[in-house]
């Protein structure tokens, strides 16, 4: 999933990382690169605290729902990419019926690829 994040650095300090569709959710970084790892290490313990409580896991908006906020406009924006497979827990196989004009789509779409109907 990604997550818009907005990153602050002032001369001589760290970068500062806010993640707004996240509240609560922040890091920082001595270095550009080290903060944007460091923020999405911050995104995957805050998810995995959030589900572990029985919470969903939030879905991440546009920078341009977030720019138009003051608190973020000296900031530099940023698109942090989260695995959160591991959050959603464990595939369950299950039956479903659909229209068979959706199945002959889903069919055609996966007919040239290493891929099948299930994936």
């Amino acid at each position: 999933m990604r997550y818009p994040v907005v990153i602050h650095h002032e001369k001589d300090s760290a970068y500062g990382v806010i993640v707004p569709d996240i509240p609560g959710c922040f890091s920082a970084g001595d270095s550009l690169d080290e903060a944007i790892e460091n923020v999405r290490e911050a995104i995957f313990a805050h998810l995995e605290l959030v589900t572990q409580d029985g919470g969903d896991i939030p879905a991440g908006g546009t920078v341009e729902t977030h720019i138009v906020n003051k608190d973020y406009r000296a900031g530099v924006w940023a698109l942090v990419d989260v695995d959160v497979g591991d959050l959603l827990g464990p595939a369950e196989r299950i039956n479903i019926t659909i229209p068979k004009r959706a199945l002959e789509k889903i069919d055609n779409a996966v007919k040239y690829t290493k891929s099948n109907r299930s994936a």
